[in-house]
């Protein structure tokens, strides 16, 4: 430190002349100013110069390091609860070395609960910088299936004057809005994990824009996406168990150079949906798909007959999708036949009004009954391989009037719902903000892309 004290005065005292020349324009440039301002003053030139040298004293470092050493560190870490983990294990993991916490953490009965149960819990800990336990918190489903969507569990093991304790409660979950966008390579799924994306928005993107955009024939390489959705955390974390919970608040898709754009809206009704940004609404009179993701293994055209071997047209769609997959309705009616029909095996046939019936067969289960009511998007029954199926998937048909329909253009040509002059103004007034997120969240893949 003293050499630096050193080396400083020997620089100022070189430097002499060139700090007075610098100290004379500076005065100079004051006195430009101050002319411009009050002529009457006298001339910089006439006024007095002096040269000021003041030696610096550096504060030593000794003071800070010592000042660092009474601060007493707290070290963090978070992580999930794996399958076959221990006490041992996941404090090892956490990097806490404390064992009286895992012994704590084995004998104690709410502490056990870390461990107990279904893994993937998300944990996070609080550790001095010997490695001993300060805090270890667990967040977890709530243990009450009413709570699942609106609740998590919290359980504290936190280290007091009198040793270690355990606490557990209820605590609501809180919403907050996240943006993100992505470019299509293969798949939407494969899309939104690389921009990390939960799985229930990218199913909400397909449900929202199904009408729009056909996920399993028209999706094309280089299509990109924008969507600000909710996401629901615990204790400021986004949770782990409930990828689905978060609405898309706003999303944009461009499909083949075609832009197609969604608003949640909720009218003074109360009553919420999705609009394009001209106020039109996203929900049509039938859903385009009567599951809400699936792969399509034959559509509405000629094919080879599976079991018969011989070409003929199909007069539905198949989708593939694992046995107890839930089917829904794609639209309001009323049931007309529940049962079984030959190589249908067990199938649901809904009519709809205005000649127009839907029918869903192989099922595996049958959760409605002939003559019930039934609205769009409501469960009826599951995927399976009843009847004439060579493997689980659904069979799905449109008829009007009797005839065979495509599935898709009937969904895109059925009638839409357009807001009235009240609502229409309160949406206009919230269109510019979420365009000014969407616009945000095109940034975030250019961003991360750089």
């Amino acid at each position: 430190m003293q050499r630096a004290t050193a080396r400083t005065g020997e620089w100022l005292s070189a430097h002499r002349r060139w700090l007075s020349a610098t100290f004379v324009t500076g005065l100079a440039g004051f006195g430009i100013t101050a002319f411009g301002i009050a002529p009457l003053a006298p001339d910089a030139a006439d006024l007095p110069q002096r040269v000021v040298v003041e030696r610096i004293d550096m504060p030593g470092l000794d003071a800070q390091f010592e000042a660092l050493a009474e601060h007493e560190l707290q070290l963090s870490r978070s992580d999930l609860t794996r399958l076959g983990d221990t006490a041992d294990t996941l404090l090892r993991r956490l990097g806490v070395n404390d064992p009286e916490a895992a012994s704590f953490m084995r004998g104690n009965s709410i502490a056990r609960r870390v461990l107990e149960g279904r893994a993937g819990k998300m944990i996070r800990v609080q550790a001095d910088e010997a490695g001993r336990l300060r805090e270890l918190s667990a967040r977890y489903p709530a243990e009450r299936s009413e709570q699942f969507s609106t609740h998590f569990t919290r359980l504290t093991i936190a280290r007091r004057d009198d040793g270690l304790h355990a606490d557990v409660e209820t605590v609501p979950l809180e919403a907050s809005v996240r943006l993100g966008s992505g470019t299509i390579a293969s798949s939407l799924y494969a899309a939104t994990d690389e921009s990390r994306i939960p799985d229930g928005v990218a199913s909400q993107l397909a449900e929202i824009f199904s009408a729009d955009v056909d996920f399993h024939r028209e999706l094309r390489r280089g299509d990109t996406f924008s969507v600000v959705y909710e996401t629901l955390t615990a204790d400021g974390e986004p949770i782990t168990w409930n990828q689905a919970a978060g609405r898309v608040l706003a999303a944009e898709f461009v499909n083949a150079g075609r832009k197609h754009t969604a608003v949640w809206f909720r009218d003074a009704q109360g009553k919420g949906g999705y609009f394009d940004d001209t106020g039109r609404s996203k929900r049509r009179a039938f859903l385009a798909s009567p599951m809400e993701f699936s792969r399509v293994t034959s559509g509405f055209a000629m094919r080879l007959h599976p079991i018969l071997q011989t070409w003929r047209r199909h007069l539905g769609v198949d989708y593939a999708a694992p046995t107890g997959t839930p089917v829904r309705s794609v639209g309001d009616g009323t049931v007309t036949f529940a049962g079984w029909q030959n190589g249908y095996g067990n199938v649901i046939k809904i009519a709809h009004g205005n000649e127009r019936e839907t029918t869903y067969a192989h099922l595996s289960r049958i959760d409605v009954k002939r003559g019930q009511r039934i609205e769009q998007g409501q469960r009826i029954g599951a995927v399976g391989a009843t009847g004439w199926a060579t493997g689980p998937h659904l069979h799905f048909e449109f008829r009007v009037r009797g005839e065979h329909q495509d599935p898709l253009r009937i969904a895109r040509s059925a009638e839409t719902v357009v807001l009235d002059a009240a609502a229409s103004q309160q949406f206009a007034a919230l269109l510019p903000g979420i365009k000014a997120q969407l616009e945000a969240a095109r940034s975030i893949e250019g961003a991360m892309g750089e």
